[in-house]
């Protein structure tokens, strides 16, 4: 494999050799590599010493279920820290297949100017794309397709990153009819646009899967994974994530105490029912839709869904639980309708849908629209869209939000407002928000599904299971594997093994996988200290360490000094 070197400034592609450093790295570990690496750790985040990387994971361009997912990397213009979004769909299988290690985007252009990168396995080329600028991500991957081919995988910035808004997310195409899976958080559809790169489209036709080192070793790991992930209760076919997809949890969570109800004012809402997973499905099924759909064309889970309107109109692919609270009950908005609207809205500007959800959910409470009036939400995205001075507050996230409307009640961490899970309820979930690198990210150490095993309310325990959490998912991250394909290689730590050796060769042992999941949190955690971040950051916001949350009335306790000897024994 090579990495692809590309300098926006001089207008030049370079291909060039793995560095040995970066050999046994992939995905949010080969970006915390080059970033320490190659990226001055103080520098602006949307300045030319920044850069954006794109990287498959270890295990990406194979044909095993659920390790098609791209990482998105720099550093982040909302944390100031390192940052790794990853979301389905192609561009990680067919990155991998052309070869690639990892794209690395440097510089800025000098003449201000828009380029679309296409790669194909005849080489790479960059091109000219002024006329694609204010293209929403729908309207850019139709135009990349119309010239390149319905094959062809697209990774492009809507308007907000076009902005260099930090709520700016990346967008990619995917299997079937998703046609917008989002690398979300932290900012990087604003680094990607003060690159001047509009879109990177990828032609992987003709091209084959990556070798396989032991391919006896690999495939007998590989059958096995899809064997267990069909057959659990929760990914299997009737399972929970095949019928309902990341819906499936909406009632659960409501439950708990932890849905975040009117910009995190209480756990529960009124009206979830009309959100679940069976609603979801219901309505989908109902109007023509489709449930049980892929993201990428290797998944044995198949969680993803394509909500239409009444008409049969396709809105979005896919409505997912994250959207659901921050742009529905986090409004106080009961109806799947509606948070559809406001997701393809979200989806076409190219807008993390948590972090716009939750400057929306500041901004209701600055009195700018009201919650249960989705139209009054529509109105703040159509700000958005104009670039008015309202918009460009509102979509540079939660806090800038907050600060601009005089608003202290701000679900955020390291400048990053938190996922659709309350701290206060969900105490895990809020160590991980503080502590992980990423700052307020739930896919850095979802507490959720250790809910069973560590009382989610309270103060003891909490840290550990964030800890162990926080090092698991490293390597799902840094191979390319879905959060949700978890289940068989966190059980057996050896079947990770054996997929890593079946396709490399390494010879490792379930040892040195444990001492690669802490290097990962070691690297982003340096980077993240010399880039000035202190215990100082990792802190959850004051109002939620005295304001009870109802209907448990609990706050968030965990002690602070406990927080920070967490990284203690990497």
């Amino acid at each position: 494999m090579r990495i692809l070197r590309v300098n926006m400034e001089q207008s030049e592609i370079r291909w060039e050799p793995v560095p040995p450093d970066y050999e046994r790295c992939g995905g949010r570990a080969l970006i915390a590599k080059i970033l320490l690496t190659e990226v001055p750790p103080q520098c602006e985040p949307l300045g030319p010493h920044n850069k954006l990387i794109l990287a498959p994971g270890l295990l990406g361009g194979t044909n095993l279920s659920s390790a098609g997912r791209l990482s998105v990397g720099g550093k982040s213009p909302l944390t100031g820290g390192v940052k790794e979004a990853n979301c389905g769909g192609d561009a990680g299988t067919h990155l991998a297949r052309l070869g690639i290690k990892a794209i690395i985007v440097e510089g800025q252009p000098a003449d201000g100017k828009w380029y679309v990168l296409y790669i194909s396995r005849n080489g790479a080329e960059l091109l000219p794309a002024d006329e694609w600028r204010g293209l929403g991500t729908y309207a850019t991957a139709a135009r990349a397709r119309e010239r390149w081919g319905e094959h062809c995988t697209v990774i492009s910035i809507g308007p907000a990153g076009e902005m260099r808004m930090s709520a700016a997310a990346v967008a990619c195409t995917g299997y079937d009819e998703q046609v917008s899976r989002i690398a979300a958080r932290g900012g990087l559809g604003a680094l990607m646009g003060s690159k001047g790169l509009k879109a990177v489209v990828l032609d992987a036709s003709g091209c084959e899967a990556p070798p396989l080192a032991d391919p006896e070793l690999f495939r007998a790991a590989a059958r096995r994974f899809a064997q267990e992930l069909a057959e659990n209760p929760r990914t299997g076919r009737q399972g929970s994530m095949h019928l309902y997809g990341t819906s499936a949890i909406v009632e659960a969570v409501n439950e708990m105490g932890a849905f975040p109800t009117r910009n995190f004012r209480a756990g529960r809402f009124e009206a979830v029912e009309n959100l679940s997973g069976p609603r979801l499905r219901e309505i989908t099924l109902a109007r023509g839709g489709r449930v049980g759909t892929r993201c990428m064309a290797n998944c044995v889970i198949a969680c993803c869904n394509l909500f239409v309107d009444p008409a049969g109109k396709p809105i979005v692919a896919t409505l997912q639980y994250e959207t659901i609270g921050m742009l529905g009950s986090n409004l106080g908005i009961g109806t799947l309708d509606e948070v559809a609207r406001l997701n393809r809205i979200c989806n076409d500007l190219g807008l993390d849908s948590i972090e716009t959800g939750a400057a929306l959910g500041v901004a209701a409470e600055a009195g700018l629209a009201r919650f249960g009036d989705g139209e009054s939400f529509v109105a703040l995205l159509n700000e958005i869209a104009a670039g008015s001075v309202l918009g460009r507050v509102l979509g540079q996230g939660a806090v800038v939000t907050g600060r601009v409307l005089g608003i202290s009640r701000v679900p955020a961490v390291k400048g990053q407002a938190m996922p659709a899970y309350d701290p206060r309820a969900l105490k895990g979930n809020g160590v991980t928000y503080a502590t992980s690198p990423m700052g307020a990210d739930h896919t850095a150490g979802n507490a959720f599904g250790v809910r069973d095993k560590v009382n989610p309310l309270a103060a003891t325990g909490q840290c550990e299971a964030s800890l162990k959490l926080q090092l698991d998912v490293t390597m799902l991250d840094s191979t390319g594997l879905c959060l949700f394909a978890r289940p068989p290689v966190f059980a057996d730590p050896q079947l990770m093994v054996d997929l890593i050796n079946g396709r490399f060769g390494w010879g490792w042992s379930v040892d040195d996988l444990q001492e690669f999941k802490k290097t990962v949190l070691k690297m982003e955690l340096e980077f993240n200290r010399q880039a000035g971040l202190t215990a100082a950051d990792d802190r959850i916001p004051e109002y939620m360490k005295r304001e009870p949350l109802p209907p448990h009335n609990t706050v968030f306790d965990v002690p602070e000094a406990e927080m920070d000897a967490i990284f203690s024994a990497l």
